[in-house]
Parts: structure tokens; sequence; C-alpha cells
């Protein structure tokens, strides 16, 4: 049975909210789970299987910017299927941008590799990392808002917070089936599809939930009275053109350290001959923690505020930057699991769970998944596909870019160190707290009518 798009009155569990929320977690965690997949597969496997011919150094970097591609296509995602998503609703628009994530992914399995098809593999990888991309850049502003307009008047942080759980599920599912199939002694032959197949399964399970929910209520409202925007995405940038872009901003203290935090800590792992099992399995460890942490930290940001909330979470991003690379390099087993823990389960989730109702109520319903996912995806270039390639040059302060086929035959960034990496993480921090500081306090703001949040951010809820 569908569940109904009743809101409840003020005070009161909305109707159906835990159908709502299956939804929406569930969708997010099958379109994590792709997308981390693919980040974990090109530390390990892609560099050997599309880039054979290139150094490590340089096919991990050749990786990553395969990598990279998927964070580029994130804003045009955010752009196409948040302008469907404010003219023809959100459930249809989740729906399209799951079969988008999923189909992406089950044909990366099927991909020959440069042994076979020379340089067109690579090719046609990066074209399904980019589909991938857009597929990851609907589908976040739709879940947020699932769970955050059905639930919208009280605790929206701890509402929004759980589509934000999908993203530790994913990673969990991902790096705990890798790790299953790395084992395999066919692993780089064959083995490393079987994650990929699996894919296919979590799609069924997806839409199965998806479809039997309804419209969401603020939306079904602005529907009914025929004031859906004609152009939502141009809207949303002409109102709250700041917003996008503050809201862009905050995300960089979350966007880069998580992937970080789970990628390239794998790759920095190897280098100090730490066995890759202790890794992964010290971020399944963190992971799983952050199942309770990021509703913990989103329901907290309700009483707290969420802007003070996020801005302690800046503080505490950058403090923990040189500790964590010190946990790192004692190769102890213990402490490099404490450390990746921290930095997911505290580090992470105190700025990732409140920070989906800190973007998507500033806007309203008539555009708010065009501007929430603009705001949100704008990021994801810079400070996500980027910062494991910036994190490895760091490391490695020069690299042979001729390999690459690039003019030149040496990028010289000085003497690479793990300092250098933990005060990007800081500079990080610093670009997030001083945006954060520009947007204001809407915890308590009304956000049911389309106009009032931009007109009167400081009303209090009824």
């Amino acid at each position: 049975m569908a569940t109904s798009n009743s809101a409840g009155a003020a005070g009161e569990l909305p109707s159906g909210m835990g159908s709502v929320i299956a939804a929406s977690t569930t969708g997010t965690a099958i379109e994590w789970y792709d997308f981390f997949l693919y980040g974990t597969m090109a530390t390990l496997v892609f560099p050997k299987v599309f880039f054979p011919e290139s150094d490590p150094i340089v096919g991990t970097l050749l990786s990553f910017f395969t990598f990279l591609v998927g964070f580029v296509a994130r804003p045009i995602g955010g752009a196409i299927f948040g302008h469907l998503g404010d003219r023809i609703g959100r459930k249809s628009t989740l729906v399209t941008t799951l079969l988008l994530m999923g189909i992406s992914t089950l044909l990366v399995g099927f991909m020959p590799g440069y042994a076979q098809i020379g340089v067109a593999a690579p090719i046609i990888l990066s074209i399904l990392r980019f589909l991938q991309g857009l597929g990851v850049g609907g589908e976040w502003g739709g879940s947020v808002l699932l769970a955050m307009e059905y639930g919208h008047r009280r605790n929206r942080g701890f509402w929004a917070a759980w589509p934000q759980v999908g993203v530790p599920i994913g990673l969990i599912l991902s790096t705990e089936i890798v790790n299953i199939f790395s084992a395999q002694s066919n692993f780089l032959t064959f083995g490393w599809r079987i994650p990929f197949f699996i894919s296919a399964l979590l799609i069924v399970i997806g839409l199965f939930i998806r479809l039997r929910i309804f419209e969401t209520p603020l939306f079904a409202q602005v529907k009914a009275a025929g004031r859906e925007s004609a152009n939502p995405i141009g809207e949303a940038v002409r109102r709250s053109w700041l917003e996008i872009i503050l809201s862009a901003g905050a995300r960089f203290v979350e966007q880069a350290p998580f992937y970080l935090f789970t990628v390239f800590v794998i790759t920095y792992a190897l280098t100090l001959d730490v066995p890759k099992a202790t890794v992964l399995n010290g971020i399944i460890i963190g992971a799983i923690v952050e199942l309770f942490t990021i509703p913990l930290y989103g329901f907290l940001s309700d009483r707290v505020g969420r802007r003070m909330w996020y801005l302690i979470g800046c503080v505490i991003m950058a403090a923990f930057a040189f500790p964590y690379f010190s946990l790192l390099n004692t190769k102890d087993t213990s402490l490099i699991t404490l450390a990746i823990v921290l930095s997911l389960a505290l580090c992470h989730a105190w700025v990732y769970g409140p920070q989906a109702a800190l973007i998507a109520e500033r806007f309203g319903t008539r555009s708010r998944y065009s501007g929430a996912s603009l705001g949100y995806q704008l990021a994801a270039p810079f400070a996500g596909g980027l910062a494991p390639i910036i994190a490895l040059l760091l490391l490695k302060g020069k690299t042979n870019l001729a390999a690459m086929g690039l003019k030149g035959t040496i990028v010289n960034i000085g003497k690479g160190s793990w300092q250098a990496v933990a005060i990007y993480i800081i500079v990080l921090a610093v670009i997030s707290f001083v945006s954060v500081l520009g947007l204001k306090e809407l915890s308590r703001a009304d956000i049911s009518d389309a106009e009032k949040v931009v007109a009167e951010p400081l009303v209090a809820m009824e």
C-alpha cells in the first residue's frame, strides 16, 4: 500500500514517516553503493585493468581522474534533475535517478579492459562514470526533500539526516563486498566485476520501495494550486544565488575530507606498508558507527541550531587533521582503526548529519529541489573529485606528467609530505567556516510557504 502524503499536525509524527525514510534512505544507499564501489576500484583495480602501461603513481592519478569525471557531472545532474523535480515532482525524478545510476554501474561490470580494446576502455569507463555522476547529482536533492518535506514542521535536521545515512550504508556494502571478492585469486581478471553485477539486484529493491510512496505534501500543495515554477533553476539562482554559493562553500569541510578518509587513505596506507584489509576494516567500523552519529547529530542540530553546530564541526575537523595522520603513521592496527573511525563517525558525521537541512531549508518549495541540488553539488568537482588527486600530489611532491601525454616531464610542487595533506584539510575547514558564517540560522523557520523562507527567514514555526 502506498504511503499517505499527509504531513500531520504540528508537533505530531508525520503520517507514514517510516515508509518515507525507508524510501529515501534505501535509494540513497544504493546510489552511494554504486558511487563508492567505483571509488574503491579506482584505487585497487582500475590502474591495472584500464591503465596498465603507466607507472604505478601515474596509473593511480589517471584512475582518480576518471573518478573526478563523476564529480564534474554531479552539478549538471543536479541542474537537470532539480528542474525535473521542481516541475514534475520528487518521486518520479528519484525513480529516474536510481535507474540511471544503477544501469551505469552494471555496465561497468561488463567493461573490457585496456588489453582487449585499448584506449577505448578508459574512454568508455569515463562516460559511464559521467552517467553515474548525473544520477548522484539528481539523487541527493530528491532524497533529502522526500524526508524533509514530509517532516518539515519539527526536527527537520533529524528527518533530513536519514537520507545522509545512506552514505555509510553504501560505503559499508561496497567496502565489505570488495573485501570479500578481493580475497579471491581471480579478483583482477573477473572477481572485481561481481560487485558491479550485484548492483542490479539492489536497483530492483530500491524501485520496489520508491514506487510505493506518494509525492511530498509540500510539493503536492504547490502542484495542486498550479504554482509550479516555469524555470526553477532560474528562480533559485535569481532569488538565492548567495545561499547557493555559501552552501557550496559549507560543503568543503565535509566533501573533500570524506574522500580522503575513504579513498585516499587506502593509497596512503599502501605507502606505509599497512595491509589493505586493516584500512578497509577500519572504514567499515567507522561507517557502522556513522549509522548512529549522523541522525544523532542531525537531531542535536535541531536543538543547538544548525549554524552553530556546523561551525563547531569545522573547528573539530581542522583540529583533527594532524592527529589523524599521526595515528596512521604509527602503523599500529588499533591506532589506525581509531583514526579512521574518528575521522568518519566524529569529524565527518558532525557536519554531514545537519548538512541536508542546513542547505535545503534555505529555498522555497517551488525551486527547492533545484536550489538545494545546486548548492550541494557545486562543491563536488572542487572539494570531492579533486581531493584524492590533490592529496596524492601533496604527498608525493612531484609526478611525471609525460606519461599522461602532457607536455613537460615533471610537475614539482615542493617536497611532498603528509603534513601538506593535513594543512589541506585545515584550509578546507576554514573555507567552510567562513561560508557558514554568512548563512542565516533557519533551524526554526517555517518552510511550508514557498515564499516565506526567502522573505521572512527568521519566522518561528507554528
